[in-house]
């Protein structure tokens, strides 16, 4: 008899894991929040789209919506002054760095890179339109005591060629060709 309840008990294990599971899974009512939300414009003021910006446990996701894209492979960047003055958008600074160490650019720079504000390119179709979502590693303010989204700000942006992950010091990315500013999402 013994034996009987012991199977009984491992049939029904699973079903209880499951169900215990189930109670914990994400749903839909606990989507992410977006923590910033970018509006990309041109250095004439023409919008180029959106960057959304939501915080994973070990960095920050960036969805890209872009509009008004020349066609084809660009490079994405955070910089780290939250400022776009045209025409070159220079007034964002150079690329958000680590902040007790300094990195060389490039995602696939094996010589000490990357910086926390290099991102994958981001392909815009021949209409102009770009969707694409990016990822910071890293960029967490529990993980590294900074914190991209602080008080001299965070911008986004687009260059006209795509970064080659390693050149110095943008990855032959080119010009600046649309920025956008974050500002806490509402």
């Amino acid at each position: 008899m013994r034996s009987i309840a012991f199977a009984a008990a491992l049939a029904f294990a699973p079903l209880a894991a499951c169900a215990a599971f189930a109670q914990t899974a994400p749903t839909s009512s606990q989507s992410p929040r977006p923590i910033a939300i970018a509006s990309l414009k041109t250095a004439d003021g023409t919008d180029a789209g959106s960057v959304t910006a939501y915080r994973g446990p070990l960095g920050l996701l960036f969805r890209v919506e872009g509009r008004n894209w020349p066609a084809g492979w660009h490079g994405v960047h955070l910089h780290m002054t939250g400022t776009c003055e045209g025409p070159g958008f220079t007034s964002a600074g150079g690329h958000v760095d680590h902040p007790t160490t300094d990195r060389a650019h490039g995602l696939l720079n094996m010589d000490g890179g990357p910086e926390l504000g290099d991102l994958q390119n981001v392909f815009a179709a021949s209409d102009g339109t770009a969707n694409a979502e990016v990822y910071a590693a890293g960029s967490q303010t529990s993980q590294h005591g900074h914190d991209l989204m602080d008080s001299d700000g965070l911008s986004f942006i687009v260059h006209a060629n795509p970064d080659d992950h390693v050149s110095q010091p943008i990855g032959g990315a080119g010009a600046r060709i649309a920025c956008g500013v974050f500002a806490p999402a509402g």
